[in-house]
């Protein structure tokens, strides 16, 4: 009997230990995942762009003349006064050098103004001999007209040669002052190079004065070298008072308004700025990206709200990230897009129910690169699975992978 008992109690232990040897063999083991907690919390939908610091009102001086500008008298990052500081300094261009042939051509030139002066010197006495004796036959017709002796005829014959013979003199004056500048003219070309002026006059040269406060920013031209009117000198403006400019894709303008708030980071401090549109430019262009793609672009300028003070070491022509913000809420229902995929038409996560996953469909609304908007299937303090594999479906079993 007791025998009996031995093999029974040895045969239910076999069962037992061949039991759960089959159950270990042949059970699905928990698949290991990544569960986030649906919460609720601020959300912002922002568009993202790199941008570059410019000084808003840039001002440039350029040469008035052609001539040579002299060394600049001021340098990079000095302070000037509008009207006062002096920037630059021109002196009008000089002549050129005379080869033979220009030299005998301009001596030619200069007798010839010579001979033509002393023709209308002559013209000039004989247009003055010519008004006297006018004068006198005039004064004569008009004693015998007086006395009744000579006809009224003669008398207006006398004034109309007295008229003839003032014009001439006028035109002969005329004529000598226009063979004086011809004469000029000509001495003025055998002039050479350095004999025009004297450089140690203050008249000789023209100073450009600054045309606002602020700072010198560029100088273009800094050594003494020949320029021509309208060349650029150096340009100047207040280095504090700074806008960004950013190039959007032109799908991404059309999303915003000018006032929207923008967030500027990686400026070079870990606190981000401040900052608002201001300005839209009205037409796009094409701007080829690092892929080879042709886009079509869209400048946008933003205005700095904070603070000069806060940003001092932020200057001119500075790269800067902006992440332009479209839209916004303090309260949202959020799920990581991490955790969304599609399933046909729809939006669908994996919720954990009680370790198993369960397929939810779910509708979302903004998204940003990190989470979106969850409008239904979800409820808050819900767990959804992350990054879900191949192996995880409907009704798989789960367990949290534990996190170090």
């Amino acid at each position: 009997m007791a025998f009996k008992s031995r093999t029974v109690l040895l045969g239910s232990v076999g069962l037992i230990i061949a039991a759960s040897l089959g159950y270990v063999a042949f059970r699905t083991d928990p698949v290991p995942v990544d569960l986030h907690t649906v919460e609720r919390g601020p959300m912002l939908v922002t568009i993202n762009a790199d941008g570059k610091t410019r000084i808003r009102e840039v001002f440039e001086v350029a040469a008035p003349i052609t001539g040579t500008v002299l060394r600049s008298p001021v340098r990079v990052g000095d302070l000037v006064v509008a009207g006062e500081t002096v920037v630059a300094v021109v002196e009008p261009a000089s002549s050129n050098l005379l080869d033979a042939r220009t030299r005998i051509q301009a001596e030619a030139a200069v007798r010839e103004a010579q001979a033509a002066l002393h023709q209308a010197r002559s013209r000039m006495r004989e247009a003055g001999e010519s008004l006297t004796l006018a004068e006198r036959e005039h004064e004569r017709a008009k004693v015998l007209v007086e006395r009744g002796v000579a006809s009224v005829t003669r008398l207006e014959n006398a004034e109309q040669q007295l008229g003839i013979k003032r014009a001439a003199e006028a035109a002969a004056i005329s004529g000598l002052e226009m063979s004086k500048s011809g004469l000029d003219r000509a001495r003025a070309a055998l002039i050479e190079p350095g004999n025009t002026r004297d450089e140690t006059r203050e008249e000789c040269c023209m100073r450009l004065t600054a045309p606002a406060n602020g700072k010198v920013l560029q100088i273009d031209v800094i050594s003494k070298r020949p320029v021509t009117s309208g060349t650029r000198l150096l340009s100047i403006g207040q280095p504090d008072d700074l806008e960004i400019v950013a190039d959007l894709l032109s799908s991404d303008a059309v999303r915003l308004d000018l006032g929207d708030a923008a967030i500027v980071e990686r400026w070079g401090r870990d606190t981000p700025l401040e900052a608002r549109i201001s300005k839209i430019e009205p037409s796009a262009y094409t701007k080829v990206s690092a892929l080879g793609i042709e886009e079509q672009r869209v400048d946008v300028v933003f205005e700095i709200v904070t603070s000069p003070d806060q940003r001092k070491e932020l200057a001119d022509g500075f790269s800067v990230f902006l992440r332009v913000v479209e839209w916004e809420s303090d309260d949202v229902l959020k799920v990581p897009l991490s955790a969304v995929f599609r399933k046909g038409n729809d939006w669908a996560v994996f919720a954990s129910n009680e370790g198993v996953a369960q397929l939810r469909l779910i509708r979302i609304g903004e998204r940003n690169t990190a989470v979106a908007q969850v409008l239904d299937g979800l409820a808050e303090n819900d767990q959804v699975i992350t990054h879900p594999s191949d192996n995880i479906g409907d009704g798989t079993v789960i367990i949290e992978r534990p996190t170090n």
